[in-house]
């Protein structure tokens, strides 16, 4: 450890140390230790001109401690301890006020809790001092979808597009979440113009596309020999949400044909509900049409909003996939994300 350390200066040498401290104390697995120690040296170079302004306005021994305090906040963090980090990162508020990686630190933590109004606080006053910052942007983005405020989501959205085009695709899925249909089919054109569109977006654009003609109201509504109706028909006349659910719940069980069949409707007349999404990928699982179901997993999950098992139910499709494609990278990555 004192080989590691020798070279640098005083203050990162004794954050370093501090880690290494934590790593034993909490035992910390090793590629734990090593994420948090990359964060630490991204967080101290990365912000420059706070670290300018630090060394000017503050005494080595102070500086020292705000970076012990920082660093044990993204250590707190790695460990889900939300709670630890921010008490953490308020002492480095005290020593030194509006620094934009503590403040970019608080807002995340207080994402984490679920805390949205104190979470957006910091993040706007993060962004105050750097308007342009792309990540601290996306991160206040993500506020708003978990909010669901999707007006303001798209708001900020379009801000990150203007400088960074291809992230334009982004409001496609926001527009879709805040059921404004036209406006997203008009980002999907705009980009085909540009020739932005990637695998994903151009099958949900010929979807939207070719989207059936509602059957006449007056189809009847059959009943099976118990007396139930017929869901088939229901979802014929109505065209329901609710009676697609139903549906796809049944044929899933039954009948993997039709399941493909009306998940993929589904996906075409409500293309912001992930649940079309997860049932069209497991009916092309057993199709054994794999990469299309991947495709249209990584579609869906991107309206999946706090909602921990549709999430997980969506992993294991995307493992199935991967699985039968032999591809271990990407069956070990969204193993660890269902755990």
């Amino acid at each position: 450890m004192q080989n590691i350390t020798e070279n640098l200066p005083l203050s990162v040498s004794v954050i370093i140390q501090s880690l290494y401290n934590i790593k034993n104390k909490f035992n910390l697995n090793t590629n734990v230790y090593y994420w948090c120690l990359l964060l630490f040296f991204i967080a101290h170079f990365s912000f420059g001109q706070d670290s300018i302004v630090l060394e000017s306005s503050i005494s080595e021994k102070k500086m020292i401690k705000f970076e012990e305090h920082f660093f044990e906040a993204i250590t707190q963090k790695a460990i889900d301890n939300y709670e630890n980090a921010i008490d953490n990162l308020e002492e480095c508020n005290e020593i030194l006020p509006n620094n934009k990686a503590v403040l970019f630190e608080l807002s995340k933590n207080y994402y984490y809790l679920n805390k949205f109004p104190e979470a957006l606080i910091y993040g706007d006053k993060a962004l105050k001092l750097e308007q342009d910052n792309v990540w601290i942007l996306e991160h206040i983005v993500n506020i708003h979808k978990k909010n669901r405020n999707f007006d303001d989501a798209i708001i900020v959205q379009q801000k990150i597009a203007e400088k960074h085009p291809k992230k334009k695709r982004a409001l496609v899925f926001l527009y879709l979440q805040n059921n404004n249909r036209s406006a997203a089919m008009e980002v999907m054109n705009q980009l085909a113009e540009a020739k932005m569109l990637d695998s994903r977006l151009r099958s949900l654009r010929k979807r939207m596309q070719n989207i059936a003609k509602k059957a006449s109201n007056s189809t009847a509504v059959k009943t099976n020999s118990n007396g139930k109706k017929d869901l088939k028909m229901l979802f014929e006349k109505e065209k329901s949400f609710s009676v697609l659910t139903d549906l796809l719940a049944e044929l899933d069980k039954e009948d993997n044909e039709l399941l493909l069949n009306y998940s993929e409707r589904g996906m075409s007349l409500f293309p912001a509900q992930p649940i079309v999404y997860l049932m069209n990928g497991k009916a092309l699982n057993k199709n054994k049409q794999f990469k299309k179901a991947i495709e249209s997993l990584q579609n869906g999950i991107d309206f999946v909003i706090d909602d921990k098992s549709l999430e997980k139910r969506f992993y294991t499709e995307l493992i199935k996939a991967y699985k039968a494609l032999g591809d271990t990278k990407n069956v070990n990555k969204y193993q660890k994300k269902r755990k």
